[in-house]
């Protein structure tokens, strides 16, 4: 590696992994990458020491090469709750996002306010659900008085790793930004600073002020880290948005182990029914975003059970048409919303001679729909004029083809999607790196890096579209009637 050139660092700190992603200052290029596990989990009880996150991070740096950067970034798996007490040391293990055992403080607080969600979605944008960091404190509060009664500072997953590089995890001050506070169910996009009396729902006792951490700018500097400026980091989705160059009419949809769609968007959103998240962006606007728990992770189960790789899938269900397979629920491992807190999986329209690809098809059929229905509610909160196709099932020609079949709007990839470039959430963390490296707005370093780059693939519609979705639709409002 070259030692003229100028760098920057992203890390995109998952549930699963850490990415390192080391790129060229000046034209966005990726240099060099490391990644390292981070231990499994298995919900309902989803939990990781924070430890483990930055062991991850110095494996993956150093399988980057260990550069010198001018900046550096983390991007993390949004919500979770890190708890530290005075001394800042960790209380006891971060729960994550898709633990779910803060589902019955979801439900309690959501009852706390007398319009129940639609007094939530106006307060913050969003209605707590289990992954939401407000809940988590509640099931603390509730199940560990111990660990409570030591609880001093609360942070997000990326508001730890920023720390750690920072030394906030000896003195100073802790921060966070507005993408991923937007997350946490006491902090409100639309006024932009924390709600405090729906953190006394929790505990009307306790100093919240001194608890959360400050909020910082969108293109400040919170420290350093061997002589590299530490930007304020964000949230995982907030950093895709980044990543790909999102402009105000694009919704993403994201096909990872489980799924999302989301835009920016120039005014909050606040959805009563709890289905679309109002989340703030990490640049100064706004991110609506529905999520789902099934999308690969759907198609992988029925692949297994067919006995084929993900090539021998990809055959089954290309050579299938639209419209000939029975109609598939992929709620495998139940939804995040609370109409949905235990569905399981459905298949409806079965018959004696199905066939190894139509049932194949149903499963990406009904990812794809629930996708779909995940748009429709997102484009009524924001416009949405266009889709981008993103994460590893964007890859998958058998999701593009059936995207492409059921969707009405102009369907593109970007190039991480047809294996060229980097990865989104990592390359966001590297936009903010590289703002704060040149004292210039994110947008600026978009442009330049050319992160706003599609492959159009589609976005044709088929005739039998309306049928299939309208089987799905049907089927969804039987068995789920208030969803």
């Amino acid at each position: 590696m070259s030692n003229h050139r100028r760098l920057v660092a992203g890390v995109d700190s998952s549930t699963q992994s850490t990415l390192v992603e080391i790129r060229d200052l000046e034209t966005g290029v990726v240099v060099a990458s490391g990644r390292a596990a981070h231990p499994p989990t298995t919900p309902p009880r989803s939990e990781q020491d924070p430890h483990t996150w930055w062991q991850a991070f110095e494996t993956a740096w150093g399988a980057a090469g260990a550069p010198l950067v001018e900046a550096i970034s983390v991007a993390g798996q949004q919500h979770g709750m890190v708890a530290l007490d005075a001394d800042r040391a960790v209380v006891r293990p971060a729960k994550l996002w898709n633990d779910t055992e803060s589902a019955p403080d979801a439900g309690w607080l959501v009852k706390q306010l007398p319009g129940r969600g639609a007094d939530w979605a106006a307060a913050v944008g969003s209605v707590p659900v289990a992954a939401f960091t407000a809940t988590k404190l509640s099931w603390l509060h509730r199940s560990e008085p111990e660990s409570w009664r030591r609880l001093a500072h609360v942070l997000l997953p990326h508001d730890w790793l920023t720390a750690r590089l920072t030394g906030g995890l000896t003195s100073g001050q802790l921060v966070t930004d507005r993408g991923d506070a937007s997350g946490t169910g006491y902090w409100s996009p639309a006024a932009g600073e924390y709600r405090w009396d729906l953190l006394a729902l929790i505990d009307s006792e306790l100093d919240w002020a001194a608890v959360v951490p400050r909020v910082a700018g969108p293109t400040e500097v919170v420290g350093t880290w061997n002589g590299a400026k530490v930007a304020c980091g964000t949230g995982d989705n907030m950093a895709a948005a980044l990543g790909l160059g999102l402009g105000v009419g694009e919704a993403v949809v994201s096909l990872g182990t489980s799924g999302t769609a989301y835009t920016v968007a120039d005014r909050p959103s606040a959805d009563p029914t709890g289905a679309v998240a109002g989340f703030a962006d990490a640049t100064g606007r706004f991110l609506p975003l529905v999520c789902t728990l099934n999308a690969t992770k759907a198609t992988d189960a029925v692949a297994r059970l067919l006995g084929v790789d993900h090539a021998g899938f990809e055959r089954l269900v290309l050579d299938e048409p639209a419209g000939s397979a029975p109609t598939m629920l992929a709620y495998f491992d139940g939804e995040r919303t609370p109409d949905l807190p235990t569905a399981t999986g459905v298949l409806s329209g079965i018959r004696s001679d199905v066939t190894r690809g139509q049932f194949a098809r149903s499963a990406v059929e009904g990812v794809v729909c629930g996708l779909l229905d995940a748009l429709d509610a997102l484009a009524r909160h924001a416009p949405v004029a266009s889709v981008v196709l993103t994460g590893g099932g964007a890859r998958s020609a058998a999701y593009r083809q059936v995207f492409t079949e059921l969707c009405d709007l102009p369907i593109s990839v970007t190039p991480a999607a047809t294996g060229a470039g980097g990865e989104a959430v990592a390359a966001g963390a590297c936009v903010q790196a590289a703002a704060v490296a040149e004292g210039v707005g994110h947008a600026d370093i978009v442009a330049r890096w050319g992160l706003g780059e599609r492959e159009h693939v589609g976005g044709v519609e088929t005739p039998l579209a309306g049928v299939v979705r309208d089987r799905y639709r049907k089927l969804r409002l039987a068995l789920h009637p208030l969803s």
